[in-house]
């Protein structure tokens, strides 16, 4: 079964959709990697903010937000970028990066795109065109680096 992939303005977003979100992030975020954090920030439905989910079936198998940039100038921000572990044998991270990439320069073509990235994840996203833009730190007791395209 192939992937429905579907780039949702977060009023577009169905009760169902969201839940599908919400759960498949607790589900790897904060139980998976045993990260005790608040998911839920107050930036899933503000502004022009975005939604990417990759569907299969019923499942919502893959998923990233994408923050608006707040004013000129400053980059689009990817995050909450996640597979479901009912598909990672599929290999769907680095579609979901290229389509996650697509909807940014669609949106937004004058902005750069920044995401903090999990510090294992750096030859991951370096293979998408992002470059290394701090030192490692820790977020939420995870070492992080911050990457920009």
């Amino acid at each position: 079964m192939d992937i429905i992939w579907l780039d949702l303005h977060h009023r577009d977003l169905t009760v169902q959709q969201l839940y599908a979100v919400l759960a498949l992030r607790n589900t790897v975020f904060v139980v998976e990697q045993n990260c005790p954090y608040q998911d839920i920030d107050g930036q899933d439905l503000v502004a022009d903010n975005r939604h990417l989910l990759g569907v299969r079936g019923d499942d919502v198998v893959a998923y990233a937000r994408i923050l608006a940039p707040k004013e000129a100038g400053e980059p689009v921000k990817m995050g909450r970028v996640i597979v479901s572990d009912k598909a990672r044998s599929l290999n769907l991270g680095h579609r979901l990066i290229e389509q996650a990439l697509a909807i940014c320069a669609q949106h937004w073509p004058a902005h750069s795109v920044f995401l903090s990235a999990q510090a294992h994840l750096q030859r991951f996203y370096a293979g998408h065109g992002f470059a290394v833009v701090s030192e490692v730190y820790l977020e939420d007791n995870i070492p992080h680096i911050d990457m920009q395209k």
